[in-house]
Parts: structure tokens; sequence; C-alpha cells
């Protein structure tokens, strides 16, 4: 197995809210869940006939929450629209992602830009997406985590929270060229085997830099191929409503406040 240099940023190794450790969980060895920037609250996941999905509000921005659930190190490939969000390339789990310590908890708070800075990952049209605006418009609407254990190691290196491959992938490597983002086929993203494509509304974009810095470590993985894989496909709220992902208020009840929701007062969100 190949070794190779890696980033490591700065992680949160605390203890998780109540709030989002009573979150569904949606992997086993490493939990995503997408944060709201603003408000520091995870959010929704609804299942739908064998996905997961989440809604967005355009113009508000995200963070990637990864929780490594096992008791060693876990690489974790991370795309956004099918672009891995540390190299901006097409993405592929045989690529750059983060190292998680044991039960460690961080937040990847956008596209990698330098060792210091990162873009703000925010909910847009999706004209106005990363992906679509370098030309990749295809997977735009799932976040993608392929997960790797790490081999047995004989000695024990720095363990910083995040990693960057620099040599390349072997083409030749069992499930190097699997995509992380939707599994359809080019002719079934333009239709051509029935029904047209659902349009996709939201997208993930380039938003601002911020201070967000990283370092090097080394990482070596088990395998090839990811031990787990998750996905989370997002969309706007009323276009998951639409598609039967958000059960709908029934009608005598549609647009009517509810005097009485439950729950006790949160803290304002803004």
């Amino acid at each position: 197995m190949r070794t190779f240099l890696a980033l490591a940023t700065l992680a949160l190794a605390t203890a998780l809210p109540a709030e989002r450790a009573a979150a569904q969980p949606t992997g086993q060895l490493v939990d995503v869940r997408i944060v709201d920037a603003w408000s520091g609250r995870p959010l929704p996941v609804y299942a739908h006939r064998g996905r997961l999905h989440v809604p967005g509000d355009p113009g508000r921005p995200y963070t990637v929450e990864l929780v490594n659930r096992s008791n060693e190190r876990v690489l974790v490939v991370l795309a956004i629209d099918g672009v891995n969000v540390v190299t901006g390339e097409t993405a592929s789990p045989s690529q750059s992602g983060y190292v998680l310590n044991p039960w460690q908890r961080t937040e990847i708070r956008g596209w990698r830009k330098s060792l210091a800075e990162s873009a703000e990952f925010y909910f847009t049209a999706l004209p106005d997406s990363y992906a679509a605006r370098t030309g990749r418009p295809f997977d735009v609407g799932v976040v993608g985590v392929a997960v790797f254990r790490e081999a047995p190691r004989r000695f024990a290196p720095p363990s910083p929270p995040i990693a960057r491959e620099r040599d390349g992938w072997s083409k030749g490597a069992p499930g190097a060229d699997a995509p992380l983002a939707n599994e359809a086929t080019p002719e079934a993203k333009s239709g051509v085997l029935g029904a047209p494509v659902p349009r996709q509304e939201l997208g993930t974009g380039h938003g601002r830099r911020q201070w967000d810095p990283v370092a090097e470590t080394r990482f070596e993985r088990r395998s090839q191929r990811p031990d787990e894989v998750v996905s989370l496909f997002y969309d706007s709220h009323a276009r998951l409503v639409a598609e039967g992902v958000i059960p709908r208020r029934p009608r005598h009840l549609a647009g009517r406040p509810n005097p009485f929701p439950g729950g006790f007062v949160p803290d304002p969100w803004r």
C-alpha cells in the first residue's frame, strides 16, 4: 500500500452537543451531517426510496460535519456536487480527503483554497453552483463521503485530522473510478431512457474566503476500496415536497400557522 503526504486542519475534538448527538445517524463508520452555519443546527434528514435527503435554503452557508464513530483513524474523501472539496477535481474515492482521529468530530467549512484558507459552502441556484460554473452540472445536489480504514502502522506518526494525497492514484485499483455522486449513467441524466430527469433547483456555491488553516500528515489506506460510502442528496424544501420526499401538510392546514407547534423556547437563530 502507498503512504501519502497529507493535510491537517484544526478539528473539533469536543463532545457533541445534545441536539447533535441525537441527530439521525447516516453512517456506521462516519456520521455525515449538513449543518446550517448561521444557527449551528444540523439540517433535518428525510429517508425516501432508499436515499437520504436534506432541504436547503438558498443563500444560507453550511458546513459538513463528520463524526468518526470508530476507535481508529479513518480517511474521509468528501465530494460535493461531484467535485472533490480539497482538490477541485471531478470526484473519485481514490483522491485526497480528511483524516479523523478515533471518535473525533470536525466540520468542513468550505472548498480548500490553500493551507490557510477555504471558500465557504452555501446553497444557491444551480447555475451559480461551483460545479456548474466549472462545466460540471450533472451531479449537482449530492454530498458524498467515502471512508477508508488505516493500514496497520509500525510506528506512531503525528495524527492531525485532515489528509491530502500527493502522489496521485492507481487507475487499476479496484473501485478507484467509482464516482462520489449520483449513480445515474449519462443517458439517464439526459433523460433518454425514459421520463426527463427532475429539475434540480439547488447547488453549492463558492463563497467568501475564510481563515481555515491546515498542516500535513501521512495516511496509508488499508484497501483501495472504500469501507463505507455515504450520500446525502439535497434540494430546496419546495422541491423535496413536490417530489414526495417531505410529506405535504393536509390541504385544510396548508398555509395556516400552528398555534401550538410544541417544544421549548430556543435561542434566536439570528
